[in-house]
């Protein structure tokens, strides 16, 4: 999040593992392009990675073992905004939303509709599950019953050896299954938030992810919801969200954070503002919100 500062020196920010998608951005706002497709660009770095599991291609899927995406922009010079939600086989789904906001004259294109309206601008489909995401989850649906058919079950003769062959030997898939199972008690919530604002004062903004790992078929984040993953103010500043999802659309995140900047407070005070409403939901628990990355 930042603060409109109209005359100031460009400026990038984003999300941990957003650091290539700011360098990327920086050097395209220098050149003189326009902010929305600096931070696009610098996103499609990390969607492209199979390395990260957080969005694009190589994502965590969901309990079907399907990748499905997320991703809204918002052009702070020309107030529109688009987004695209579960869409499947398009590694970019930043680039898809931003089409959506060129193209049409809707906001949200969802599901098979996202993929259609994908492949009649060019995008061509994938397989968006990699094997290291695939052993990820395979390795949580062996783990999340003891009652059903997946995984080698008790009365196995060798558990250690039935649970072997999932490891092939291999000291990668070692690591991926202890990778598998730190994500299993902790699921992860990562995603890419990325804004930029240059020396005219324009901002842009951009979240993209694949949502929470193991999740519902279907389910939506606050990624692709404006004002909930992200919320852009040309006249005020920009906010975006990564982590728990459903805790960051229940208080509209993003745009209570602009709208507190408005009304004066910095950025650091409006963020804070916003977690308070979060702990205020579960009356400041901290049993229960300490199982929240927001």
């Amino acid at each position: 999040m930042f603060a409109q500062a109209k005359g100031s020196r460009p400026l990038v920010v984003s999300s941990a593992n957003g650091l290539r998608a700011t360098a990327k951005a920086m050097e395209m706002i220098r050149a003189g392009k326009d902010t929305l497709d600096a931070v696009v660009a610098g996103v499609a770095i990390v969607e492209d990675d199979p390395k990260d599991m957080s969005v694009g291609y190589g994502g965590l899927p969901n309990e079907d073992g399907v990748v499905e995406l997320d991703a809204s922009v918002m052009h702070g010079p020309t107030k529109r905004a688009g987004a695209v939600a579960s869409i499947q086989k398009i590694k970019n789904p930043a680039q898809v939303a931003k089409l959506v906001m060129e193209r049409t004259d809707h906001v949200l294109l969802v599901g098979p509709g996202a993929l259609r309206f994908a492949l009649a601008h060019g995008f061509k489909e994938m397989d968006l599950l990699t094997e290291e995401a695939r052993i990820v989850w395979l390795r949580w649906k062996e783990r999340m019953s003891e009652d059903d058919g997946w995984g080698p079950g008790l009365a196995a003769p060798d558990i250690p050896r039935a649970q072997s062959k999932l490891l092939n030997g291999d000291p990668v898939r070692a690591e991926l299954i202890a990778l598998a199972d730190e994500y299993i008690a902790h699921p992860p919530t990562g995603t890419i938030n990325c804004m930029a604002l240059n020396e005219r004062g324009d901002i842009s903004g951009t979240t993209t992810t694949s949502g929470l790992f193991h999740k519902l078929a279907g389910r939506v984040g606050d990624s692709p919801l404006i004002g909930c993953g992200l919320f852009v103010d040309n006249e005020v500043g920009a906010a975006g969200s990564t982590g728990r999802g459903e805790e960051c659309i229940k208080i509209n995140g993003a745009h209570t954070v602009v709208e507190m900047m408005r009304k004066g407070m910095s950025p650091t005070d409006a963020a804070l503002e916003a977690c308070k409403r979060v702990a205020a939901n579960y009356n400041n628990n901290m049993a229960k919100l300490k199982k929240f990355s927001i």
